[in-house]
């Protein structure tokens, strides 16, 4: 754990200093000790260090959100990015952007918004006598299906300017940051990263089954309410922050598990998603030069082969039915 959380160290100083504006660590110092160096200073203060801060948050957050999920259901494809809750949180800012001509903070408090209420229809749909996880699963794709049917929809009865920034903010950016995100996307994590820790002692009896946690004295329709109110939070300030950024959420809790030798954390889900995060809009911000790609559409190449991988490995194992 803690070589993942020296490549997190690393990869944001290589995020902060490098690209396509190059800055010394001296003059970094110089420039954090309150130096004005001319055009270095904006940079760094303005877009370089905003940018891998925010990656960073975003990074931990889906990471633990994922890891919840995928815990919790005992099933790799439960992650917020598939199961419609980010879905939720594009619909609603699609919607703001498409017929209010919302930006800015009035879009990240509409997806913010978006993924609460779809989270919360999900789980009164599939609750049924208990929370069952495959059904939370099905319903969960179901919504998803239903929310991506309403953007293609708006994004198709708009004009060409809206729905090129509306298809922007879709993809999952870090282009926009600024420390006013980075501030409030940072208060949140503070109150549901140690909620998470707190509420995940309940994780290991759920992840037994609702008959084995029942057994061993696990409230599980409270623990299992309470988990899910917390990831869904942290996957729609994230979603808020930077957009439906894909796959980070799928990707990290089962990467995390491979390297923990099949043991789960939520640590460590943390610092994979951060990892990925800041590797992944490097390669995005340089990839081609004089252009800054949404880091959404690296991470969205990855999470494809990965979910192929996946399946295929599970059929393998007896698991894919």
């Amino acid at each position: 754990m803690g070589a993942a959380a020296g490549v997190v160290v690393v990869l944001f100083a290589v995020t902060v200093l490098l690209g396509s504006y190059t800055v010394t660590i001296p003059d970094f110092f110089r420039i954090l000790g309150g130096a004005d160096i001319p055009g270095a200073s904006f940079i760094v203060l303005e877009n370089k260090l905003p940018r891998a801060v925010i990656g960073v948050l975003v990074g931990l957050a889906f990471g633990v959100a994922g890891a919840v999920f995928q815990t919790m259901l005992r099933n790799p494809l439960a992650s917020p990015d598939i199961i419609g809750i980010s879905y939720g949180a594009s619909a609603s800012a699609v919607t703001a952007i498409v017929l209010f001509g919302a930006a800015g903070a009035a879009v990240s408090l509409s997806a913010l918004a978006g993924a609460m209420v779809v989270a919360a229809a999900i789980y009164l749909i599939a609750r049924r006598g208990g929370v069952a996880g495959y059904r939370l699963i099905l319903v969960g794709i179901g919504c998803a299906a239903l929310m991506h049917a309403l953007v293609s929809f708006l994004v198709t009865r708009t004009d060409l300017r809206t729905a090129t920034e509306a298809l922007l903010w879709l993809t999952g950016s870090l282009n926009a940051s600024n420390w006013d995100r980075a501030t409030v996307l940072a208060a949140a994590l503070v109150v549901l990263l140690p909620a998470a820790a707190v509420l995940s002692r309940s994780l290991q009896g759920l992840e037994l089954g609702d008959d084995a946690a029942a057994g061993l004295g696990v409230r599980v329709e409270a623990s299992r309410l309470g988990l899910m109110s917390t990831a869904v939070a942290l996957a729609a300030v994230a979603t808020a922050a930077a957009g439906p950024i894909a796959s980070i959420a799928f990707l990290s809790g089962p990467i995390a598990r491979r390297l923990l030798g099949n043991r789960p954390s939520l640590t460590m889900a943390a610092l994979v998603g951060a990892v990925i995060v800041l590797g992944a809009d490097f390669v995005a911000a340089n990839l081609v030069p004089g252009t800054s790609l949404p880091v959404g559409v690296v991470t969205g190449a990855l999470g494809a082969p990965f979910l192929l991988w996946l399946l295929a490995t599970a059929n393998r194992s007896g698991q894919g039915g």
